[in-house]
């Protein structure tokens, strides 16, 4: 993939050759390719030539993404049978007035169990309408309740993002036999043997009611390039099947990264690419479903050509203003603007480098250096196509990609994201607004509770979040200038909220901090305070636009005018 992207591969001195062959040792899922980023560019925001003060173009209101789920959320119960479409419904009113513009929703296709969070696709064209795998609904719940909250979030001006799984399929009906090649789970151009018989779990017939009218399809083992078991000897393992290659432009993580999981779909079959534009076609105009666009999940195994054929497709012929994202999980960021770049700037892709940086210095205590926390991060490489977050259902506690981040640091990243300029598209995780489950919930008179609570209450973010859709706008001047202790101020644009701005600081130092910094001498006389009522005090804005703020230890900061439009609606909040 790194020559498909016409990227440098110089040869590696020895300390790097050694980290190449760990990276060749990383699980699947790891995130850490076997790449040569240490050899490429790295961007700061000095070296990106990023302006100070930063002045964005004029704009609307600030966008917003939530992520709407968390991997631990429980099946419906007979105790309490609200499904997870039904509860995100009620919540869309509350979520648009904090200032949500697009709500990312799990897998809503039929799983491969009940219970299946999605990931385990089975049926495509089953949003829970078909009695297949067990049950009508999905974990989340049945097609009409999903119609119904789309429905509801366009009402409240909230574009739903469909998570979208194309690259394998889970739970066939049927097992076919064959031959395939058992290859080298660390290095899948590596076959342990030689091509021996096999029983594959790849026959789907989709057989549940009316199914059919979607589509008439009948996946069988020559759609598929590689499978994870074999029935015949009851083995685990990585299987390429008879006549098929992997493809040349996935990810090389693993020598080869077109096989994820499950049975992989070969995106270069005909009938495949055939199926899978027919189904595109339905969900974007015949499904019933009121959506804005698509999270792509695991792209980094799908052939790059045929995704640049289907995000074309998708432009076109199905959404027009479709925002669509895409999961590429890669600490490389120079790697993924070029992915942006070969996509013709038509996907999105995550920030996976800042949340490396975020776990990274957070962990670090007060040693952790502030000033780099953007350093490489793909928001300085591709501001308009990036999608910004903390933490996700992937890296949160117990998943394969944990990149776990200090309790202390997360209401401070989220400041950086929310607040700042040119920070791409932030996304807000379920969890760190609602709590969090673990896999065996405790229960309460049959009712599931959460285990991990919200960040700091739950009373914080969404403060921030309202301050992003009120205050985040206008000239932003950044005073990055020491380890412990950076700040930013936003000037405020008179289109927003009467013009007011905020200023923000924070320290992961363990003791109090302050900086002199620039708000605009149209705010003169103005009396501010923290918004997040962390810090006491108050700051009267001199004459010539400056003011001294300050900020707890290891905290963040949000000082906004005490007499600013819709400063009421937001200290109330805080006190629910």
């Amino acid at each position: 993939m790194t020559s498909f992207l016409n990227l440098p591969s110089p040869p590696l001195p020895p300390p790097l050759l050694t980290l190449q062959k760990a990276a060749t040792r990383q699980e699947p899922g790891s995130g850490y390719s076997t790449n040569l980023r240490p050899l490429r560019t790295r961007l700061t925001p000095a070296t990106a030539h990023l302006p100070n003060p930063f002045i964005p173009p004029p704009t609307t209101q600030n966008q917003l993404m939530i992520q709407g789920f968390e991997w631990y959320l429980p099946f419906p119960t007979k105790e309490n049978p609200t499904t997870h479409w039904q509860r995100l419904k009620s919540l869309v009113p509350f979520l648009s007035q904090l200032g949500t513009t697009h709500l990312w929703i799990p897998p809503a296709c039929k799983a491969s169990v009940p219970d299946g969070n999605g990931y385990d696709i089975y049926d495509l064209y089953d949003l829970g309408e078909f009695d297949q795998k067990g049950c009508t609904q999905t974990k989340w719940g049945t097609k009409q309740q999903l119609v119904d909250l789309t429905a509801t979030a366009k009402e409240n001006g909230v574009k739903i993002l469909f998570d979208t799984v194309l690259n394998h399929k889970a739970g066939a009906d049927i097992k076919e036999s064959t031959f395939a090649t058992k290859m080298d789970p660390k290095d899948r151009m590596k076959p342990l043997e030689e091509k021996r018989e096999v029983q594959v779990w790849t026959g789907f017939d989709f057989v549940g009611g009316k199914r059919e009218e979607y589509s008439g399809m009948k996946w069988r083992k020559e759609h598929f390039t590689g499978v994870d078991y074999d029935d015949l000897s009851k083995e685990n393992g990585v299987f390429k099947l008879e006549g098929k290659e992997w493809k040349d432009d996935v990810d090389e993580e693993l020598g080869n990264y077109d096989f994820l999981m499950f049975a992989d779909v070969d995106h270069g079959h005909a009938e495949v690419r055939e199926d899978l534009f027919r189904w595109i076609d339905w969900l974007g105009k015949e499904s019933g479903l009121n959506l804005g666009g698509l999270r792509m999940d695991a792209i980094k195994h799908y052939s790059f050509r045929f995704l640049k054929d289907f995000l074309m497709h998708v432009q076109v012929d199905v959404g027009k203003d479709w925002f669509i994202v895409g999961e590429y999980w890669r600490v490389d960021s120079e790697f993924l603007a070029r992915v942006i770049e070969y996509m013709d700037h038509r996907l999105s892709l995550f920030d996976v480098q800042l949340v490396h940086n975020f776990s990274e210095i957070s962990m670090m205590g007060e040693r952790g250096d502030l000033r780099k926390v953007l350093d490489d991060a793909l928001v300085v490489w591709k501001p308009e196509n990036v999608v910004t977050f903390v933490v996700n259902h992937d890296t949160q506690a117990g998943q394969s990609l944990e990149t776990p981040v200090a309790p202390f640091f997360i209401p401070i990243a989220y400041a950086l994201l929310l607040l700042r300029a040119n920070t791409g598209l932030p996304c807000v995780f379920w969890s760190d607004l609602f709590g969090s489950f673990t896999k065996y919930p405790n229960l309460d008179h049959g009712i599931p509770l959460p285990v991990v609570p919200p960040t700091s209450g739950g009373k914080v973010l969404p403060k921030m979040m309202l301050a992003r859709k009120l205050w985040a706008y206008g000239p932003q001047h950044d005073y990055f200038n020491c380890q412990n202790c950076v700040g930013f101020t936003r000037l405020g644009h008179p289109s927003q909220s009467g013009g007011n701005g905020l200023a923000v600081v924070i320290t992961n130092a363990w003791e109090y901090a302050s900086k002199k910094m620039f708000v605009g001498t149209q705010h003169a006389g103005e009396v501010w305070t923290d918004l997040l009522k962390w810090c006491p005090g108050q700051v009267v804005i001199d004459s010539e636009g400056w003011g001294v703020f300050s900020v707890g230890h290891q905290s963040v900061s949000v000082w906004v005018n005490i007499n600013a439009q819709g400063r009421g609606i937001v200290d109330v909040l805080g006190l629910q």
